[in-house]
């Protein structure tokens, strides 16, 4: 089915042949400027922040980057857009037991209908064996009464670390075709996101895959959890990481800096003597781990930057510094 393509180097505003160190400069900036939390318009930034988000989803990663690549010179059909011949990717639709295919589309889960086709997991069938009533080897879970079990459904959904930390409810739309009768309908409802959510886990919501046959139960939805990237942290579990710019004099010296936390920035000490690349630990500064558990905990990565450009007045402390330093960083230990 056509769809409308998404020109992600467009929207991060970088060049086809961007290297990934632009890619994630482009990101970081973006997100920024359109993270829900900062932005005055926030429904427009909320959309904007999703764009940019599945943008950077595809192109950070070199296989995606690969294959979005090998779309060639189709990109530029718009709206009308199908793969190439022989593209190996898309929806899942074929209905289980090979008969009538019926097409799933999602709303609000965060990634558009381009990149679900293409790099995502929405619309496919999922466990097809387990239908209710079903008999040993009736096809599609066909039962003794002629009872059908709808088959599950599986999509993925992007959550921002907020909403992994303080939870939130999601409203999702639902376009299938009715097995019955070929109709297309679609179907409103909320979805909890609890938090504490993790990379990879599965959110089951009861009878809201595909609709049964004959009296028998709709089968389930399943949502696959698609962390969103953050401008300021990576996620692992539970622990957050960030990266954090010092001067030379900082880390030699010591200093107190202000770093950014899920809940506002805090002020962390930087002990004298830090060295380029150090982790620093903030207690209880991640993400919730559940019930009856403690949150993680920020690590704070320290990257000494260097001054690339200097005034007369620096260069000669620099040279002071040298001539006067017994430091000698090349001592055979």
């Amino acid at each position: 089915m056509p769809v409308e393509f998404k020109d992600y180097y467009q929207i991060l505003g970088v060049p086809r042949d961007a290297s990934e160190a632009d890619i994630k400069k482009a990101f970081r900036k973006l997100a920024r400027q359109y993270h829900p939390d900062v932005a005055k318009d926030k429904k427009t930034a909320e959309a904007k922040f999703k764009e940019v988000n599945e943008a950077y989803e595809v192109l950070s990663d070199p296989e995606k980057r690969k294959k979005y690549d090998t779309l060639g010179a189709n990109w530029k059909q718009g709206a009308g857009f199908e793969p190439p011949p022989g593209w190996q990717g898309g929806f899942g639709r074929g209905a289980p037991g090979g008969g009538q295919a019926y097409e799933f589309h999602f709303g609000g889960t965060g990634f558009s209908d381009f990149f679900e086709q293409f790099f995502g997991g929405g619309g496919r069938f999922r466990g097809f064996e387990g239908f209710a009533d079903a008999e040993e080897g009736a096809p599609f879970g066909r039962g003794a009464g002629g009872a059908r079990r709808g088959a599950d459904v599986e999509g993925d959904i992007l959550v921002t670390l907020d909403e992994v930390q303080r939870g939130s409810i999601r409203t999702i739309t639902l376009q299938r075709v009715n097995a019955r009768t070929g109709q297309v309908e679609n179907h409103s409802f909320k979805v909890r996101i609890p938090p504490g959510v993790r990379e990879g886990q599965t959110i089951r919501v009861s009878g809201k895959g595909q609709e049964g046959i004959g009296g028998g139960a709709a089968g389930d939805l399943y949502l696959r959890v698609r962390l969103a990237a953050h401008p300021d942290f990576r996620a692992r579990g539970a622990d957050l990481y960030h990266d954090l710019d010092v001067a030379p004099w900082e880390a030699v010296l010591g200093a107190e800096v202000r770093v950014p936390t899920l809940n506002g920035p805090v002020t962390m000490r930087i002990p004298p003597g830090t060295q380029n690349g150090q982790t620093l630990r903030l207690r209880g500064r991640g993400l919730p781990r559940g019930a009856h558990r403690g949150p993680g905990d920020l690590y704070v990565v320290v990257n000494v930057q260097l001054p690339t450009r200097l005034t007369p007045a620096e260069r000669e402390l620099w040279e002071r510094l040298r001539r006067e330093s017994r430091f000698q960083p090349r001592t055979p230990r």
